[in-house]
């Protein structure tokens, strides 16, 4: 077992005992429920929906050079520049290259679950560069020097009393704030740093090709700000966000933000097509779109994994596994936590070192129930654990035992040679360690099998 997989178990076995954890996430995925329940009624056909969105995504990945390549073609007739990163060091590189040409100091950020993929914030912060987070849960984030928790809330798992007392400690504020009160705290320190920064940077929700723009949504407005104060603007973007019409954003949009917040719509949602145009009276004065593959094709040349790229970030998968809301999304240590990073993050990071986070699930389907553009996520667990096994990265003496296993399993005489008292003894030692402890029995085998009563009976 290497270290990452080792360290995701014991913080894993660690988090799932914490009591109070567990309560501050289900009071909030609880509240998180309700809404996406009341969300939903807008839709008049909503699995109709679901099965269109599923259907312009298939379309879209399947010609993704075709789209990327036609909003390049849009978007730079409209003045706005657009580079190709394949790695996240390529990536950081390009930025810093354009923050030095802009003699930038400050960076404000928003709305980029990527810039956290390539950890962007701690490479500026070496090149002396401020960044600051402006959405409200990335900031509470970033001044408890603590990565996002959750794809959508990055401050899920913490209570409005750790909030105060945050804001208390790193602002000075009154440790007994309301939480509208410290939104006002936060909104006057960052308001100065949208005027200060001399480059505002954001993720995009959804590419649209054929107009050359990117979509924003979000409920604070802080994207807004980020892309109209500074005069450089530079979207970080990974290539499966393509939707290949605005025509489809009234679809995506509605989904989006019932399976992301439960509403029925975003309260701003910004369509950004290139820098400042003649005439008009806001916006930055040059724009850069940076696409991000960092592993993403990995997955496109997978057949089956192909359809992992679909997902459009609403966070919905999180909330409804077992396994995340008893762990949390910091043990996973990935950018993408819950069934949509387990399911990823093999192919982005390397599944030698990431393939035991497929393995971290109950297989309950329950992800891809709630997954508005329907796609398979348990099976795509499964899949990953068979290209583990297929591509040699588990041991020889646990593949001996699961075949062992198997060959028992399949044979009734077999499971019928020893009685309970053996099996039990057996399974205590095979099991004992992982799953017999002070929290969990251990299933036991009576003396006889069902079968063997029934023969018996029939004599």
């Amino acid at each position: 077992m290497n270290k990452t997989a080792s360290t995701f178990l014991s913080e894993s076995e660690i988090k799932a005992a914490d009591l109070g954890h567990r309560k501050t996430i289900n009071f909030n995925i609880g509240k998180y429920n309700a809404a996406v329940k009341n969300g939903k009624l807008q839709f008049a056909d909503l699995p109709t929906a679901r099965e269109r969105a599923k259907n312009v995504k298939w379309k879209a990945i399947e010609h993704l050079d075709k789209h990327l390549e036609d909003f390049e073609m849009n978007f730079i007739k409209r003045g706005g520049k657009v580079i190709w990163a394949e790695t996240a060091e390529q990536a950081r590189e390009e930025i810093l290259a354009i923050c030095k040409a802009k003699n930038c100091k400050t960076v404000v950020k928003s709305k980029s679950m990527a810039t956290e993929e390539i950890h962007l914030n701690d490479f500026l912060h070496e090149h002396n560069i401020e960044s600051v987070e402006t959405d409200l849960g990335e900031y509470i984030q970033q001044l408890d020097d603590e990565p996002p928790y959750h794809i959508v809330t990055p401050a899920m798992h913490k209570s409005k009393e750790e909030v105060a007392q945050l804001f208390h400690e790193k602002l000075g504020s009154s440790p007994t704030l309301t939480p509208e009160e410290l939104t006002l705290v936060a909104r006057d320190k960052l308001r100065q740093k949208y005027l200060d920064a001399e480059v505002g940077i954001t993720g995009a929700n959804f590419i649209i090709a054929d107009i050359g723009g990117i979509a924003v949504t979000e409920n604070e407005g802080n994207a807004r700000l980020s892309t109209s104060f500074p005069k450089t603007h530079i979207a970080l973007i990974g290539i499966e966000k393509v939707l290949p019409s605005i025509n489809d954003l009234a679809l995506f949009w509605p989904l989006l933000a019932t399976y992301g917040t439960g509403q029925q719509i975003t309260s701003y949602n910004t369509i950004l097509s290139g820098p400042r145009q003649e005439g008009e009276t806001d916006g930055p004065e040059e724009m850069y779109v940076i696409f991000l593959d960092n592993g993403r094709t990995n997955i496109l040349k997978d057949v089956e994994a192909r359809e992992s790229l679909y997902c459009i970030r609403c966070g919905s998968c999180l909330n409804a596994c077992p396994v995340y809301k008893n762990i949390g999304g910091h043990t996973y240590k990935t950018t993408y936590s819950g069934p949509i990073g387990a399911v990823i993050t093999p192919h982005l990071q390397g599944i030698e070192k990431y393939m035991h986070l497929s393995f971290a699930s109950s297989l309950c389907g329950n992800c891809t129930e709630v997954c508005p553009v329907r796609i398979n996520l348990h099976e795509l667990l499964l899949h990953n654990r068979h290209k583990a096994v297929e591509e040699h990265h588990t041991t020889g003496a646990e593949k001996m035992g699961w075949f062992g296993w198997k060959q028992a399993c399949l044979s009734r005489r077999m499971m019928n040679l020893v009685g309970g008292k053996t099996k039990n003894l057996v399974i205590g030692k095979l099991f004992g360690k992982a799953w017999g402890d002070d929290e969990r029995g251990l299933p036991i085998f009576a003396p006889k099998s069902f079968n063997q009563l029934w023969k018996e009976r029939k004599k």
